[in-house]
């Protein structure tokens, strides 16, 4: 009797470090998202140091990811499966709340990006259009069309394979540098003034260490999206991709996250809050640093830098969920790959719930504020994952294993995560945009992915739930074979190569 097989789709072996490093460029069209409102709360000289803070924990929280991100080479994921691996046999409610939390933080960039991309066009090009309409919530105008026009694009762009993604990655991320390096030199021609630069932090909340830990919690989300790479390991050719595309990513950001505020903010000063909201000092900027002639040319570059912003997003966020389900910790149907091998199904999940923000929420900082505590807690339990990988599991092998340092640097890092965590998630009012409100929302989602796993559970594997699982000491099926591509022999208790710097 003949019996047909079906071959599972896998993700392919397709992209190189220098892939994964211009896919975390998205991390400075994070920085100027939120850069002009630590202008306001932080003064230029607060905010540079806050930003290069958030920029140097993040180098440092990706030199640790390195090491697990080579343990599972062959598991899509990113962060949340080193907390789901290292948790699960003393809980797995962790591995949910983890990805779900990494997913929101990722995913929302759509919404936010989408509205900033549509504002800069409607600011530049279409500043008399004043139409809106109403949808029982919010009053859409152009700009909020325009911001879903550019998900859909982006979402296009995904679900027909990681390699169109990765050279429209080239193309925006070699644009970028341009206003890049018009920010972030112009200035000191001419332009920059010392009376600009001065530290603003409020000593009001325990001399300023609240509202400097609150912010350190909003920068978070854009400084630490340098783990991005970690997502795409089971895509990169070899085992030292994924870990040069890690630290040269992160490098890259703490640079651009010291050099810009400084520049900038010496330029433009603090700015008031109708400019920070309209994003018109980096218009401003082009203008005078470079002429109106060639600014239209400049808004084009970061407006296409913000596109790449939101196509990392969601090929990571989709990622995540992808991993997720294959995992067994939600909903089945996410962990099915298209036709050219990407998760289409989880990507078109971020289509429709960035689409419904843009429609039905106004405020783009209270949506950012809302899914950071979600992705910061990822971060905490990440790191102790990392932590109990090393406890529970000393033999399994490791293609590249840090040294003993990095162990107490890593439990360092958990414990700065948790603080900005319940400091930052605490005081929603604080950073001036959020609301007890989004925050609810932000722990709901949290909820929303535990019992999203007791569905995966009871209703679709018609299993009972298991509270905890016995985790393996050495690699078994899949996990065994990529490690053994990875170049792992399988005669040895490890082949760890111990990286101490």
């Amino acid at each position: 009797m003949a019996t047909a097989v079906v071959e599972e789709r896998q993700l392919l072996k397709s992209l190189r470090w220098w892939d994964g490093f211009t896919i975390a460029l998205a991390n400075p069209g994070f920085l100027l998202a939120s850069l002009l409102g630590a202008y306001g709360a932080l003064g230029v000289i607060g905010a540079t140091v806050l930003w290069g803070i958030a920029a140097l924990i993040a180098l440092l929280s990706v030199w640790v990811y390195s090491e697990p991100a080579m343990m599972f080479p062959g598991r899509s994921g990113g962060i949340s499966l080193y907390a789901n691996e290292g948790w699960r046999k003393y809980t797995t409610l962790v591995g949910p709340m983890a990805t779900f939390g990494y997913w929101i933080g990722w995913s929302v960039v759509l919404s936010i990006f989408g509205n900033i991309i549509g504002s800069l066009i409607q600011a530049q090009w279409f500043a008399s259009t004043n139409w809106n309409v109403y949808d029982g919530v919010v009053h859409l105008n152009l700009f909020n069309f325009i911001g879903i026009g550019c998900i859909v694009v982006v979402w296009a762009f995904n679900i027909f394979g990681v390699r169109p993604f990765a050279w429209f990655t080239y193309v925006t991320g070699a644009l970028l540098m341009i206003p890049l390096a018009v920010l972030m030199f112009g200035p000191w021609f001419g332009h920059w003034h010392s009376s600009n630069v001065h530290w603003a932090l409020a000593s009001n909340q325990w001399g300023g260490v609240k509202i400097a830990l609150v912010w350190l919690f909003i920068m978070a989300w854009s400084a630490d999206g340098v783990e991005v790479c970690a997502t795409f390991t089971p895509e990169y050719k070899s085992k030292r991709d994924s870990t040069i595309a890690l630290r040269s990513a992160a490098s890259f950001s703490l640079l651009v996250y010291v050099l810009l505020p400084l520049a900038l903010g010496g330029f433009t000063g603090i700015p008031s809050s109708a400019a920070i909201l309209s994003y018109s000092p980096y218009v401003h900027a082009f203008n005078v640093l470079i002429g109106k002639g060639a600014t239209d040319f400049l808004v084009i570059c970061l407006i296409l830098s913000l596109l790449l912003s939101m196509a990392s997003s969601t090929a990571d966020a989709g990622r995540a969920l992808y991993g997720i389900s294959k995992a067994g910790l939600t909903i089945k149907g996410l962990g099915q790959l298209n036709r050219y091998h990407v998760p289409g199904r989880a990507m078109t999940v971020d289509l429709v719930v960035n689409t419904c923000l843009i429609l039905f929420i106004s405020n783009n900082l209270a949506i950012l504020y809302m899914s950071n505590i979600g992705y910061v807690l990822c971060h905490v339990l990440a790191l102790s994952g990392f932590l109990l990988l090393r406890k529970d599991r000393p033999n399994w092998p490791r293609p590249l294993k840090v040294s003993r340092f990095w162990v107490g640097m890593a439990a360092a890092l958990m414990v700065y995560n948790a603080v900005i965590l319940i400091v930052g998630a605490g005081a929603p009012k604080l950073n001036g945009y959020g609301t007890w409100t989004d925050f609810f929302i932000g722990v709901g989602i949290l909820v929303a992915s535990v019992l999203l796993f007791f569905y995966r559970r009871v209703v679709e594997d018609r299993e009972p739930i298991h509270w905890k699982e016995t985790t393996p000491t050495m690699p078994e099926g899949a996990d065994r074979e990529a490690l053994i591509q990875a170049g792992w022999t399988p005669d040895r208790t490890a082949t760890a190569v111990p990286v101490g710097s």
